[in-house]
């Protein structure tokens, strides 16, 4: 049975949405479902743009049929190749021989590659290209790696339309709606359009940025996307959204607070970092990297303008959830962040200068001062450190000078101990030349233990 909206009279919407499958692309958590948006225009030639995922096929064939009630398929535009789009392009060939397939070079060459068959009647189109359907003219514009290299994205300047590919999308099944405006937006899928854009799409913000440059010399008065929904009014905050994430600004002077802990003393520490942050009136979230997927995290690592990574050492590295949500922020190209630091490690500490290296090949990071180092717990007296650093990081997002902190005392050395064994040398003094008698360590792999 057909299920299908219209979106303007001769335009209708004849996708699909699944929520039997709680990860998109093997990756992504999707609890709110996905829609696989594809859109039929009934002109004088009847165009169709795009198809479906596999999981949905029943659905879209079904709904196509009804739609063309008989009519021939003339065209059937592909924006992207990717299978969540394109994977019921073969059968679509298959059962419309007619149709002529309109797509660039490279979507041809995919086409071989995915569906192993060449594409009998192609209509290959470059950057200004046009195709008349009768009263609409679709005018075609390429959007390399948002996010294939072969997207590319489609203006009707009849009813004023972009077809944005993968541009403008979200997480989340439509469950009966079709446009932005029939729900809170803003409350209800902001949080799954910037996690989408962030985790698919973030990697690649000056491509972006050269598309939304493109569609700012267009006349938009509606955006359909291939996920989530379609965009009618408040076109112009959606935009200054896209603009921000994809030159990497923060929508929000805060903190972010990202943990690793396996026994507790590094989450107490960060939860006292929380609270003098809080008392402080800077607003903090939080997250445990082991509890919560990076997808989440990486979306609000985007959103805020700061961010404290707190891991405990784990076999002489950084914890493994911390080290893959980091590995994550370097992929996606995540710039232009105040960083803090917080290490822990009972008798090697040593995340903290391997988190510092990862940050450091990012671009335009700055880390606001050394880790804050833990040896199994926080210590007495070491809240002082965090007291410490909730006062940089306060002053910090609020862009105000530092008040001058407090003057500490010089810690006496009283010995040294081994990074790898934790064997504790008594003195003020190491010589060069010191072998750890347990480990066979040199004296470089020791560092000093303070009162």
């Amino acid at each position: 049975m057909y299920c299908t909206r219209s979106v303007t009279s001769d335009l209708v919407w004849i996708g699909a949405s699944n929520r039997q499958h709680p990860i998109f692309e093997s990756a992504y958590p999707v609890p709110r479902g996905m829609s696989y948006n594809s859109y039929l225009l009934l002109d004088e030639k009847t165009v169709l743009f795009d198809t479906v995922d596999r999981s949905v096929q029943t659905q879209f064939f079904e709904n196509l049929e009804h739609t063309l009630a008989g009519r021939r398929l003339d065209y059937i535009v592909v924006h992207h190749m990717e299978p969540d789009h394109a994977a019921t392009l073969g059968d679509l060939m298959i059962r419309y021989p007619e149709a002529v397939i309109v797509c660039n070079g490279k979507s041809v060459n995919m086409i071989r590659q995915f569906h192993w068959t060449d594409p009998k009647r192609a209509m290959l189109v470059n950057e200004g290209d046009t195709l008349a359907a009768g009263r609409h003219t679709l005018t075609f514009y390429n959007a390399p790696m948002v996010h294939w290299p072969e997207v590319m994205v489609s203006y009707d300047s009849a009813d004023k339309i972009l077809f944005s590919a993968d541009a403008f999308g979200t997480f989340g099944a439509l469950n009966g709606i079709l446009f932005a405006d029939e729900v809170d937006f803003e409350r209800d899928w902001l949080d799954d359009a910037r996690r989408y854009y962030t985790n698919i799409v973030g990697k690649y913000g000056p491509q972006v940025l050269a598309l939304l440059k493109k569609a700012s010399g267009l006349d938009i008065g509606m955006i359909c996307p291939l996920h989530g929904p379609v965009w009618r009014e408040n076109l112009g905050w959606l935009l200054e959204k896209y603009t921000r994430w994809a030159s990497y600004r923060p929508e929000k002077d805060g903190v972010l607070i990202a943990f690793a802990s396996v026994y507790g003393g590094t989450e107490t520490a960060a939860n006292i970092l929380a609270c003098r942050l809080a008392e402080r009136g800077v607003p903090v979230e939080m997250y445990d990297v082991s509890v919560t997927h990076p997808s989440y995290v990486l979306a609000e690592a985007f959103r805020y303008s700061h961010i404290v990574l707190a891991s405990t050492t784990y076999n002489n590295g950084i914890f493994v959830t911390m080290e893959n949500l980091l590995r994550d922020l370097a992929h996606h190209a995540l710039k232009g962040r105040k960083a803090a630091l917080i290490q822990n490690g009972s008798w090697a500490p040593a995340s903290g200068k391997l988190m510092a290296q990862i940050l450091e090949g990012m671009k335009d990071m700055e880390l606001l001062q050394p880790p804050v180092t833990l040896k199994s717990t926080l210590a007495p007296g070491q809240d002082g450190e965090l007291e410490e650093l909730a006062r940089v990081l306060a002053a910090s997002v609020r862009g105000a000078p530092e008040p001058e902190a407090p003057v500490r005392e010089e810690r006496k050395v009283k010995g040294f101990v081994c990074r790898i064994c934790g064997f504790i040398y008594e003195s003020d003094t190491l010589p060069a030349d010191f072998v750890c008698p347990i480990c066979r360590r040199p004296a470089s792999d020791f560092e000093p233990v303070t009162e």
